[in-house]
């Protein structure tokens, strides 16, 4: 709770309310899209970096002005091929097959519970379809930064198996949190210049109902630094590793040639110590 604060001169001017908290960061504030003349979001993302595995994006609605309460239990498109939803959307045979979905991908917390049965349940049910399905278990969201490359790698190896003719389902609980935070993190690997800010954007203007809480958004913040590292990484040609690689032996001579132009001496040394007869710092 927030303690009145004492000034301890009469001049000293009070700024905040004094607390005792410990200081936490700056809230990531994501905010709403601007819109076009058709109340549309502008959320126009650029030519994918893979584009055999992303058709081009289509945003043709507003979950802002569209949205109804119902709409939660229910799939939304968040790319032509790539839904996010609840584990109740998972369940229904009839929208999989008429949705055309070949992948279902399920988030879950691995934790012993009623959560953990009814999905397996529901992913028992998704493969009698002849659908692929999978889960992938986390013991907390803090878990998912390490995990986001490889819910991307098995979305694309999917959609490249399927000759770009795959849909891919992802679902959590609510469809709002995990599933959420796994589509964004899809959308910053798949598009050159989508941000986490934009990503979020772009998820949430499809699901209205998405809720990326704080901690993930730092998640989102921390994958994005990651991966601009490595298009930069990939981009300079330098190797990973132990540095035994052509890079690092560049590096290394590029090194051994600075030493030795540093004990050369030039025209102006020569001309500075000229002259002198003594060596300082010399033991007799």
């Amino acid at each position: 709770m927030a303690l009145p604060h004492q000034p301890t001169a009469p001049y000293a001017a009070q700024n905040d309310i004094y607390t005792t908290l410990i200081p936490a960061p700056p809230r990531i504030v994501v905010p709403p899209p601007p819109l076009d003349n058709l109340a549309l979001p502008c959320l126009t993302l650029p030519t994918p970096l893979k584009s055999q595995t992303h058709p081009p994006p289509q945003i043709t609605s507003n979950a802002v002005l569209d949205w109804s309460y119902e709409r939660r239990r229910e799939a939304q498109a968040i790319l032509p091929n790539l839904y996010i939803g609840p584990m109740t959307v998972a369940k229904n045979e009839a929208w999989l097959q008429a949705a055309g979905i070949t992948l279902v991908l399920g988030i879950r917390q691995k934790a012993p519970g009623l959560a953990g049965k009814l999905m397996d349940s529901a992913m028992a049910r998704i493969r009698g379809l002849e659908i692929e399905a999978e889960t992938l278990d986390l013991l907390n969201n803090t878990e998912l930064i390490k995990r986001f490359p490889e819910c991307t790698s098995k979305i694309n190896s999917h959609l490249i198996a399927q000759q770009g003719l795959g849909k891919v389902f992802l679902f959590c609980e609510s469809g709002n949190e995990r599933a959420a935070g796994v589509a964004a993190a899809y959308l910053m690997e798949g598009w050159e210049g989508v941000d986490y800010i934009r990503a979020m954007q772009v998820v949430q203007a499809q699901r209205f109902c998405v809720n990326f809480d704080d901690g993930m958004k730092r998640l989102l913040q921390g994958y994005w630094d990651v991966i601009c590292a490595r298009r930069v990484v990939a981009g300079n040609g330098i190797t990973g590793g132990s540095g035994m690689g052509g890079g690092g032996q560049k590096q290394k001579r590029r090194l051994e040639r600075d030493e030795e132009d540093d004990h050369e001496m030039g025209d102006d040394d020569l001309e500075r110590f000229s002259g002198r007869d003594f060596a300082p710092f010399a033991s007799d």
